[in-house]
């Protein structure tokens, strides 16, 4: 009993004892890196949350760096000093799950490095990695100027998106991000400063891009440029039938090399969510509503092309040629006119909106996907049909669009489905309460399970796997190469830890 009254007060006093032990434990750089961590309780629970709102993960010091070096010598140091610690590239937290988080490692806070230079020539743009896409599109088309892929939401960093892959309307024309980019500089998890492209350093060049962070942090991005057209005529239709909608939405971006649309995407309107009908005229809005709760579900397609003052005397000739071919519901096709910048930074308005509502700092428990053209039609009837129609409600929005397959470049480490040219892309982009994101993420769980009993060959987009066979499955034949790089660039798996992939 005695043996037993100790063993109680010493485990009570352990208890007592482990914050303080945690806390003496806090990363204590040499002064001769010449490096301040901060650490104090705003920026550490700002570094600890990201746009998932689902996982919270404490680093033990923030970096702020005023270059590259900073960056290089913390590597350095946590590679070869006495004690060992991870380190996670941080832009804007756009993660869903905590991948971009590091326990008691360092964050490396890439917006402190935001510079944008656009060469003489207009062919190409210098950009920081941690610069945000809405500043680079802002600094290049004062040149007359733009970069040629987006992201729907601008206001990432551009090596958040370029470790990831960079998806929008523009992929079936130009291919996601990654493949516009001419040149990276890195500094790999042992702290070697290094230049990347196709020719020089392609190894490490073809495993960043897309790499999830393993490889080495992107401290400079040189990203391909074109004319920046000043407008864009923005459309959506609606469709009550998927098949035709689907054959519209694939026969649009197989004319990609012609005078064909410059975005293409497209969206599920379904009758237990929140049906938006602001972008239609206000005579037209109760009658979409009726629509969607007539059908059940109505599918959206939404596309654009851009125009200058070259093209004014022809656009409303070449939207009339795209448009009378086309089978949306008779009388529902709305257009805006917008500027090429209002266009390509509309999600923020919607942000501004959920802001001033609350409802933007909220769970985000996204499922991302890439589906094979020939199984769309199953994911479609067993997924949507099936799944998502059946919930008592949705809160958020269902994309559902194809790409070309050809505008990605395999050699390097992102994953798309390759068994066909046409490729779909679906965004599951729910939000939720705290209490209800367990029932969401079940939901998603069920998705991934009937895919695979049904034989769909999905990939998942901005994943989260915990397991290593699945990661090893994800990758598939590239794991291998995945591997090998992480060995020769980060031997010591000091690089983005809230992967889960090492």
């Amino acid at each position: 009993m005695a043996n037993l009254r100790l063993m109680v007060i010493l485990v009570t006093v352990l208890i007592y004892l482990l914050p303080s032990c945690i806390k003496s434990l806090e990363i204590i750089l040499p002064k001769s890196l010449n490096l301040t961590l901060l650490n104090d309780t705003s920026t550490i629970s700002a570094a600890s949350q990201d746009f998932g709102n689902i996982t919270t993960v404490k680093p033990g010091g923030v970096l702020c760096p005023s270059s590259p070096a900073e960056i290089s010598r913390l590597l350095s140091y946590a590679a070869n000093g006495e004690r060992k610690f991870q380190v996670a590239a941080r832009g804007q937290g756009h993660s869903l799950k905590g991948q971009a988080s590091v326990l008691d490692g360092v964050i490396i806070n890439m917006t402190c490095l935001s510079g944008v230079v656009v060469s003489d020539d207009m062919k190409y743009a210098d950009v920081a990695g941690g610069a945000l896409w809405v500043d680079v599109l802002k600094k290049t088309a004062e040149k007359g100027a733009s970069p040629v892929s987006w992201t729907d939401y601008l206001h990432v960093s551009v090596g958040g998106t370029l470790s990831n892959a960079g998806i929008g309307g523009e992929v079936f024309r130009n291919g996601p991000q990654i493949s516009n980019v001419l040149e990276l500089d890195v500094i790999t998890g042992k702290g070697e400063m290094l230049t990347c492209s196709p020719q020089l350093n392609s190894e490490l060049f073809d495993g960043v891009l897309g790499g999830l962070g393993q490889f080495g942090i992107i401290t400079r991005a040189r990203i391909v440029l074109n004319h920046a057209p000043k407008r864009a005529k923005w459309i959506r239709m609606l469709y009550s039938d998927f098949t035709a909608f689907t054959k519209d939405q694939e026969r649009l971006i197989s004319m990609a090399n012609d005078t064909g649309v410059d975005y293409l995407e497209g969206q599920l309107f379904m009758s237990n969510g929140v049906v938006d009908t602001s972008f239609f005229p206000p005579a037209d809005q109760s009658k979409v509503a009726d629509l969607v709760k007539s059908h059940g579900i109505i599918y959206v397609l939404e596309v654009a092309k851009y125009y200058d003052d070259a093209t004014l005397p022809i656009i409303n000739q070449v939207i009339d040629k795209l448009t009378k071919t086309l089978s949306y519901l008779p009388g529902f096709i709305s257009m805006h006119d917008v500027t090429y910048f209002d266009f390509l930074n509309r999600v923020k308005a919607e942000e501004d909106k959920l802001r001033s509502l609350g409802l933007w700092d909220v769970p985000h428990p996204w499922l991302n996907l890439f589906v094979p053209k020939s199984q769309i039609l199953d994911f479609h009837n067993g997924v949507v049909k099936d799944i998502l129609l059946k919930q008592n409600s949705t809160s958020g929005l269902t994309l559902l669009y194809p790409t070309n397959r050809n505008k990605w470049d395999n050699r390097m480490s992102a994953m798309i489905t390759d068994e066909e040219d046409v490729v779909y892309v679906i965004g599951l982009l729910q939000s939720a309460t705290p209490q209800n994101v367990p029932e969401v993420e079940s939901v998603n769980e069920k998705i991934i399970r009937v895919c695979k009993d049904s034989g769909i060959k999905i990939k998942q987009y901005l994943m989260h796997y915990t397991r290593k066979e699945d990661w090893v499955e994800h990758f598939g034949t590239k794991w291998s190469d995945f591997s090998r790089r992480k060995d020769l660039f980060d031997p010591k798996k000091l690089l983005s830890p809230g992967q889960d992939i090492f």
